[in-house]
Parts: C-alpha cells; sequence; structure tokens
C-alpha cells in the first residue's frame, strides 16, 4: 500500500464520519450538545487532517485542523456543563 492509498482510506474514513454527524443533525437524530456528536466531528476532523497532510494539501489542513480544535472546545464546555448541574 503506498502513502497515497493510506491518505485516501484515512481521509475517508474521516470525511464519513464528520458526514454522518452532519446528516444525524440534520435529521435530529444526533443533537449538536451530545458527546457523540462532538467525538464524531473530532475524529472525523483529526482523520481527514492526518490524510491533508500525507498528501501536502494546506487548505484543508487548516480546515480540518480548526474544525477538531473547535469540536473539541465543544466537547469540554459540554462536559463541564455537564458536570456542574
Amino acid at each position: 500500500m503506498t502513502i497515497d492509498d493510506y491518505s485516501v482510506i484515512v481521509g475517508s474514513i474521516g470525511v464519513a464520519l464528520l458526514l454522518l454527524a452532519f446528516t444525524l443533525n440534520r435529521w435530529k437524530i444526533l443533537l449538536q450538545d451530545t458527546k457523540i456528536y462532538n467525538l464524531l466531528n473530532i475524529i472525523g476532523a483529526g482523520l481527514a487532517c492526518s490524510a491533508s497532510v500525507l498528501i501536502g494539501f494546506i487548505p484543508f489542513v487548516v480546515l480540518e485542523g480548526f474544525w477538531g480544535i473547535a469540536a473539541t472546545i465543544g466537547l469540554i464546555q459540554l462536559m463541564k456543563r455537564r458536570s456542574s448541574d
């Protein structure tokens, strides 16, 4: 398996997780303020960002890196809210 094959597989899994979170949220099956929604975004963005690094596509590294950071902040805020309830 070449690095290109690996990046396609990793990127595809990452994007699939992001799309799954988005679709389930749009269908109101999975709400934004849930742990699983944020985890799907963190893992998906992390994988997509990693694949973007492997292929050297900096705009997506920035996009997916920011997406992952935003989802991580959202998860931390969610956990803080839940612990203070």
